[in-house]
């Protein structure tokens, strides 16, 4: 499991007409950075793919990221932890 930090596309306006001021200043504004976390499915010196939710013969949807887009890669760790629950007290 992955955290994946990388610069995303954009396509700015309506559809429509848009006013070319507002379009003109908007196109100087940097790509936005986002973040995926999900399990790692595939990855090659082009793309990762990662997948939100994995089951043992079932995915959710496939997310595909250029590698030229990303930033960072972390790599996630977790521990399971059992929850505890006390039992109902008496007044």
């Amino acid at each position: 499991m992955v955290e994946v930090v990388w610069v995303d596309a954009e396509e700015l306006g309506d559809v429509g007409w848009n006013n070319l001021s507002k379009q003109k200043r908007d196109a100087k504004k940097p790509c936005p950075t986002v973040r995926s976390v999900g399990f790692v499915l595939y990855e090659n010196d082009k793309h990762i793919s990662l997948a939100s939710t994995i089951g043992k013969d079932l995915c959710s949807t496939v997310e595909k990221i250029p590698k030229s887009f990303v930033q960072h890669i972390e790599e996630l760790s977790y521990c399971k932890t059992k929850i505890i629950t006390q039992p109902n007290q008496k007044k």
